[in-house]
């Protein structure tokens, strides 16, 4: 019978000793903004929900961000993508140096001073003065007052650059 005094006095230690650590840990504020432990339940309800709610105002920003240079597309002088535009006959699309323009639709020829009016960099060559525009080729104009003169009733361009209307 003494092995089972042993055993209810190690049992009853057991406890005390729990208890106590128990009150020392409930008196130094354990679970508190002072005590660096930190816990699942913190995590799950606090931390994560913060993190995932950061990360969702980024995406939201970027989002906006590509959203916004999307819908720039229509507007003349937007370097990042081409707009349509569309010329009678006679009128005149002046582009500043590095503005690109692609005939779609109609006819045009080059209007400038000076040679060379426009480079065709789709066949890597140039294009002077009331030459006509071929369909479908990339021209750039690297020099200040080249243009395009449309010459048909109805011309459509892609401009790529900042231009006017004249």
């Amino acid at each position: 019978m003494k092995k089972n005094h042993w055993l209810a006095r190690l049992t009853a230690l057991l406890l005390v000793s729990f208890m106590l650590l128990t009150a020392t840990a409930m008196a130094s504020g354990a679970g508190s903004s002072n005590d660096p432990l930190v816990t699942l339940s913190y995590l799950n309800s606090k931390f994560l929900p913060e993190l995932l709610g950061k990360v969702d105002e980024k995406i939201a920003a970027r989002d906006k961000q590509l959203t916004d240079r999307l819908a720039g597309q229509g507007q003349p002088g937007n370097g990042e993508s081409f707009t349509v535009v569309a010329l009678s006959n006679g009128q005149t699309l002046y582009g500043d140096v590095g503005c690109e323009v692609m005939l779609r639709v109609g006819g045009a020829v080059c209007v400038a001073s000076s040679t060379p009016g426009l480079i065709d960099a789709t066949s890597g060559g140039t294009l002077d003065n009331g030459a006509a525009l071929a369909k479908n080729h990339l021209y750039m104009m690297t020099i200040s007052e080249r243009g395009v003169r449309a010459t048909a009733g109805t011309t459509k361009l892609l401009v790529r650059g900042g231009y006017t209307l004249g």
